[in-house]
């Protein structure tokens, strides 16, 4: 986590926990705080990673930027997880994807473009086979830049591929909360009450849900915002 003034960073704290979110969150924010020498009523916005990532770890996130923003009477953004991770990396020609790992060869990921000093998305964020993703990498005939820590796991896919690519280095193997807070700072806030995560698929409890409701099926309709 990390607090801002204008762009300028006070402070910020990285930690790579892996659980204890829920125990841990408001001790950490109290320390940030604190290190910048600001109390809490003086933040103009609150930003947050909003998916994809660990379900767990995405709801409490969430939970708790919306319970300060709602409580404290402050704006609200979300900002992609992806997006955060490519946002670190040095501007380059090259295409930039983000990946977290979601299991059986799958990935969530996105593929992003510096133009003109802006990161633009190039393949929208999403659930992707990974050999898919590739296949549509593939057809921009550019170098790509797999960002991540997850990105390693592939490496022997990526080997037997025709693609043009590299791994990120170590140093941008995490999102970083700085990166969040600069992204957050020209986002659009949102309705607090009605933001949810972006999973970028359905959680469990959402295909039980609709195992036993599959009349909803035909809704465009978070599983969570309606509980």
């Amino acid at each position: 986590m990390a607090v801002l003034e204008d762009q300028e960073l006070l402070a910020e704290i990285t930690t790579n926990a892996q659980r204890n979110h829920s125990i841990t969150l408001m001790p950490l924010i109290k320390e940030v705080l604190q290190r910048a020498n600001v109390k809490v009523a003086d933040l103009d916005r609150i930003a947050v990673a909003q998916g994809p990532g660990s379900y767990t770890g995405l709801r409490i996130g969430v939970t708790t930027a919306k319970t300060l923003a709602f409580t404290l009477n402050k704006e609200l953004v979300g900002v992609s997880s992806l997006k955060t991770l490519a946002a670190a990396y040095p501007n380059t020609e090259a295409l930039l994807v983000p990946v977290f790992d979601a299991r059986r060869e799958n990935v969530f990921a996105a593929a992003y473009q510096w133009q003109a000093g802006h990161l633009v998305e190039v393949i929208a964020e999403g659930h992707y086979a990974f050999a898919n993703l590739c296949q549509r990498l593939a057809d921009f005939n550019q170098k790509v830049i797999f960002i991540g820590r997850d990105s390693q796991n592939f490496a022997s896919n990526l080997k037997a591929s025709d693609l043009d690519y590299q791994l990120a280095s170590p140093n941008f193997a995490y999102p970083r909360a700085m990166e969040v807070a600069l992204l957050g700072q020209v986002a659009t806030p949102v309705a607090i009450q009605t933001f949810v995560p972006n999973y970028l698929r359905l959680t469990q409890a959402e295909m039980q849900w609709l195992e036993k409701h599959p009349e909803g099926k035909a809704h465009d309709e978070s599983y969570v915002e309606k509980v």
